[in-house]
């Protein structure tokens, strides 16, 4: 059995498994402070007790405020769709996928913004801003990166390109593809809220960013963003491990392992660094996101210069 024959399971592995990648991130951030930490399922939990509240809504909001949560999570799950893993081609795929696959994410990102505004509070209004801000200063660097890994392998589609990278190609472009996986990386941490970019556990009004667009929301709508938040991590993360883990063995179960590895190195990695430095001042934060960019640039020139 191989898993080209199942292309569902990435999808199903992303929606099952995506509040464990946040679970593992914490307990990594709970690890390092030397405390005991939430459960590994603690988000699952969250997820269960949100879905099981009432929802509260302004009289100032309008249907757009209740649109962007189910809207934000249906672009996530469709870039889901697009998204390979461990070897198994997406649910969804074609070339020229990744098109659409940052077109999604950026859909996301969108209707969080408007419902954030529809809401009519100044304060939501900053979190849009500087998140309209950041956004715009990390499309590009995914754009770049996924620029490099199409240059490196030949391919348009997500799957042809996650199957086109293997230990072959590492072994011969490894300095393109380490500058694309830290672009990646960069986009990760930006595109998610994660420290240094921003911290997903603040309280202080002057600094959020993400989480400020999201206080009005409550109950099942809150849960939808939040499970919504966990899938963005999962898809890409997944991205950046289909470039760092290029396992391909035939054997379903190695390269599953492979890949579960990755996203859980992935997490722990992401854990490390939220221990080890604090946020970024905003002024601080297009230098690292132009820094990234600079890294894809030099990943496509260093692959046209062989």
């Amino acid at each position: 059995m191989t898993m080209d024959e199942y292309s569902c399971l990435p999808l199903v592995f992303g929606l099952t498994l995506a509040p464990l990648f946040l679970g593992v991130i914490n307990r990594t951030k709970a690890k390092v402070a030397g405390r005991q930490g939430q459960p590994l399922l603690q988000a699952y939990f969250d997820l269960w007790k949100l879905l099981h509240k009432g929802a509260v809504y302004s009289r100032t909001t309008t249907w757009i405020f209740r649109a962007g949560p189910v809207a934000g999570l249906a672009s996530v799950v469709a870039a889901l769709a697009l998204m390979p893993f461990a070897g198994c081609p997406a649910l969804v795929f074609f070339p020229g996928d990744l098109v659409l696959f940052a077109g999604l994410l950026g859909v996301m990102r969108f209707v969080t913004m408007i419902a954030a505004l529809d809401t009519g509070s100044s304060f939501e209004a900053m979190g849009a801003s500087r998140e309209a801000w950041f956004g715009a200063l990390a499309e590009p660097v995914l754009w770049l990166s996924l620029a490099a890994l199409v240059r490196l392998t030949g391919q348009l589609g997500l799957s042809a390109i996650q199957t086109a990278i293997g230990p072959d190609l590492w072994s011969v472009s490894a300095p393109e593809l380490a500058l694309t996986a830290l672009a990646l990386f960069a986009v990760f941490l930006a595109e998610n809220a994660r420290i240094p970019v921003d911290d997903p556990n603040t309280h202080l009004e002057l600094t959020m960013v993400h989480e400020v667009m999201v206080l009005d929301h409550s109950g099942p709508d809150f849960a939808f963003i939040q499970y919504a938040a966990a899938l963005k991590h999962w898809v890409l993360a997944s991205l950046l491990a289909g470039a760092i883990a290029p396992v391909h063995s035939g054997r379903w179960w190695i390269d599953l392992t492979a890949a579960l590895a990755a996203m859980a190195a992935l997490a722990v990695a992401a854990g490390l660094v939220e221990s080890a430095m604090a946020r970024l001042r905003l002024t601080r934060v297009p230098q690292l996101l132009v820094g990234a960019g600079a890294l894809g640039v030099m990943a496509l020139i260093v692959n046209m210069m062989r």
